[in-house]
């Protein structure tokens, strides 16, 4: 038997709270068992080839019983498949990882356990609430308010005799029962305590109230699973320590389209966003794949032009296969079209010249025109070649042939929209329907979101006129930036605020 399973904690929500150690396991999954309370996000982090089976439960209601879960590992693993366990917060916190373990190893399962982030610290901390702070609180008690028929219940007088703080996982249902219990302890009415709703995820809501008024508070404002309570004077300080409030997206889900080439979780406009508070949601939308066909003699060129990093990956996966090395470009020049690009090219120890100030094929060709007729050549006597996709979009060369450049233009890779009866794409259009805009940075990515998720309507923010026209034939509402930079992109989507859209 070659395969193995991954227990790995998904975190309380939010993609980035996945470890390094879960991602890795994530990236070379064959089988994603997960639950219905992970952030959608990290199921991105998968191969979109992977099968996705969901076994979330709901209160009351297990649609697949844990028996069947175990059962799902095992046979999967005895198949020979890489497959991970992926569940919300720590497994092993509530979680039901010790007992899907154990199942494991008497099964003689390979497997292996891969903490998480557990929402009973980040979801409150995400909250304004610390739940330890010197003379406050010098203690954390966790306990899940949930229990199986027959065991004993819980033991609130206890509870309420405690010093530190107090959190309840899977409690919303019994708040009355909760703030009820620890009152009759002994616990004083006015004593500070919160629910919040979703959190680290942009529909978060933080509910507080004494705790004599919370579980009223909470039922007039609707509040719903998931959520976390927090009982203790470490809430008062809620208001005062609410740092992502004062983020511009802080209550926003936008999604950004990417390839499966994108190095994942590290695309610039992904940063921009979410360093404003944004949830972003990653959503692989085409595939990639490098042209298997010998590249021509790249000496005595001026330029070596590359307009993406897959570009930059392609370029080098091809000199490998055909045993040459990038000592074949002389003193060549090398431009990039972004930041991404450039990156890419330097993390294989090459200087790159040239960066044009805006982003796009447009700006890429004029900025290589100005560059070469500064230095005193004529750019036709200056040969440039251009390693791109496939079909590459025109801006680029309409310029330099306007400016009557010279060069050879060599297609690295191809793309084509991931297939529609993936297991993701139905794994992730849920949230999409729930999101607040999608940033666009190319028309091919509009074209290729709206053909994965044909009935999903958004509210598009565009990085420039082709990608709001692909966006407008998609029936999507649309805001352009004012300049074709990824932070003017990152504006156009709070612009987005101010038009209407439509849902399914």
């Amino acid at each position: 038997m070659s395969g193995k399973v991954w227990l790995v904690g998904a975190g309380p929500g939010d993609p980035e709270m996945l470890t390094i150690k879960g991602l890795r396991a994530l990236e070379r999954a064959d089988v994603v068992v997960h639950d219905r309370l992970i952030g959608t996000g990290v199921l991105r982090y998968a191969p979109p080839d992977a099968e996705f089976i969901d076994v979330g439960k709901w209160s009351d209601w297990h649609p697949v019983p844990q028996e069947e879960i175990q059962n799902i590992l095992i046979d999967r693993a005895r198949a020979g498949k890489r497959v991970v366990r992926l569940k919300g917060g720590d497994p092993f916190l509530f979680g039901r990882g010790g007992e899907e373990m154990e199942a494991l190893m008497n099964s003689g399962v390979p497997c292996e356990l891969v903490p998480g982030v557990t929402s009973a610290i980040a979801v409150p901390a995400c909250a304004g609430i610390s739940v330890t702070h010197r003379g406050l609180a010098s203690s954390l008690h966790i306990v899940t308010a949930h229990r199986r028929d027959g065991e004993s219940p819980v033991d609130y007088g206890a509870l309420a005799r405690l010093e530190g703080t107090l959190v309840f996982l899977m409690g919303v249902a019994e708040l009355p029962e909760i703030c009820g219990g620890l009152i009759a302890g002994g616990m004083s009415l006015n004593t500070p305590a919160a629910v919040i709703e979703r959190g680290m995820t942009a529909r978060q809501r933080r509910v507080t109230a004494p705790l004599g008024e919370l579980a009223e508070r909470a039922g007039s404002e609707k509040v719903e699973a998931p959520a976390v309570i927090v009982v203790g004077k470490v809430v008062a300080l809620a208001d005062r320590l609410d740092w992502r409030a004062a983020l511009p997206l802080h209550n926003w889900r936008v999604v950004v389209t990417r390839s499966d080439a994108t190095v994942q979780g590290r695309g610039r406009l992904t940063e921009i966003l979410r360093s404003r508070g944004a949830e972003v949601l990653e959503v692989p939308c085409t595939r990639t794949e490098t042209i298997d066909a010998p590249l021509p003699s790249l000496s005595g060129y001026a330029w070596l032009v590359f307009t993406s990093p897959t570009g930059v990956k392609s370029f080098f996966e091809r000199l490998a296969a055909d045993q040459r090395d990038v000592r074949e470009i002389g003193n060549a020049k090398i431009a990039a079209v972004g930041p991404s690009t450039k990156s890419a090219m330097e993390a294989h120890g090459l200087r790159v010249n040239l960066v044009p100030p805006v982003y796009s094929g447009e700006s890429l060709g004029e900025t290589l025109l100005s560059d070469i007729r500064s230095s005193g050549v004529s750019p036709s006597g200056s040969r440039l070649l251009l390693l791109r996709a496939e079909r590459g979009a025109p801006g680029l060369t309409r310029v330099l042939k306007e400016g009557g450049a010279e060069y050879d233009e060599v297609p690295l890779y191809r793309t084509a929209p991931i297939a529609r009866d993936s297991d993701l794409i139905e794994a992730l259009t849920e949230a999409l329907r729930d999101t607040d805009a999608a940033a666009f940075a190319c028309a091919s990515s509009v074209r290729s979101f709206a053909a994965a998720w044909p009935n999903v309507r958004v509210r598009a923010a565009c990085i420039g006129e082709q990608t709001e026209r692909a966006a407008c034939e998609a029936g999507y509402k649309t805001r352009t930036a004012k300049k074709a930079t990824l932070e003017d992109l990152a504006d156009a989507v709070a612009e987005t605020a101010n038009i209407e859209t439509k849902t399914i």
